[in-house]
């Protein structure tokens, strides 16, 4: 098994290459993964900044001393693969946000669509946003990320045909007189955005909007999935045939 990831705003060895990790971090290393001398971690900070450690010691019950090696930089995947996610009843955004995660999306999208029964307002959606991102960051470490995906602020139709105007390809899924996704023209570079409406469907305005900034319909296959796995599947085919899953 690989070694499991660590967060750390600032990770850089002090006198003798020897680094602390404390606070929650250190305490799930030190107390719930009982890590001990000898074995292998990674720290990182979460935007592609990673160096591989060995446990030195613990200290008490949130403190793990580490040996550090020098400082990584991962670059950013191409292309890069954004999911507008409309938002879902419950907590299948967490589901949808966790699984795409794990998947390899590079950012999600919060998308506030005409039929969707939740609506982020005020303290609420401030609250369920900071759910959406703790959740990408502690999906990000269990899949052995070290660039977890960026989840924005929630945006409206208008703020996202803006998003689509601006992509290399853009897509909204949608079953009716669409073409596969599995045979679209994608570029070997650039910006990918795709569209997961809700569960009553992108409205024909919405539709017209994105349309006009670009984006065709497509369909992922016979079966309709539901809003909450419809972008871990459509990210699973877009990595494979861009070669990002080579």
């Amino acid at each position: 098994m690989t070694a499991p990831v660590f967060v750390a705003e600032n990770f850089a060895a002090g006198a003798g290459g020897r680094y602390v990790l404390d606070g929650p971090e250190g305490r799930h290393a030190v107390s719930v993964k009982r890590l001990r001398a000898g074995e292998d971690v990674v720290l990182t900070d979460g935007a592609g900044r990673w160096a591989r450690c060995v446990v030195l010691d613990t200290e008490g019950k949130d403190r793990l001393v580490l040996t550090v090696d020098p400082v990584t930089e991962e670059p950013e995947e191409s292309p890069r693969i954004t999911v507008v996610q409309a938002l879902p009843k419950g907590d299948r955004g967490e589901l949808a946000v966790e699984t795409m995660t794990e998947t390899g999306v590079d950012a999600v999208v919060p998308w506030t669509a005409s039929r969707c029964i939740t609506q982020w307002k005020g303290e609420r959606g401030l609250k369920a946003l900071a759910k959406w991102r703790a959740t990408a960051r502690e999906a990000g470490k269990q899949s052995r990320r070290v660039r977890f995906p960026e989840i924005a602020d929630a945006a409206s139709t208008k703020q996202v045909a803006a998003l689509l105007a601006d992509a290399d390809f853009a897509a909204v899924l949608h079953e009716e007189g669409s073409e596969p996704l599995a045979t679209a023209e994608l570029p070997k570079a650039g910006h990918i955005v795709l569209v997961v409406g809700p569960e009553g469907g992108v409205s024909p305005d919405e539709l017209a909007a994105f349309a006009g900034a670009g984006a065709k319909p497509y369909r992922l296959g016979r079966s309709v999935l539901r809003t909450s796995t419809a972008g871990t599947a459509a990210t699973a085919l877009l990595l494979g045939r861009t070669g990002r899953w080579a």
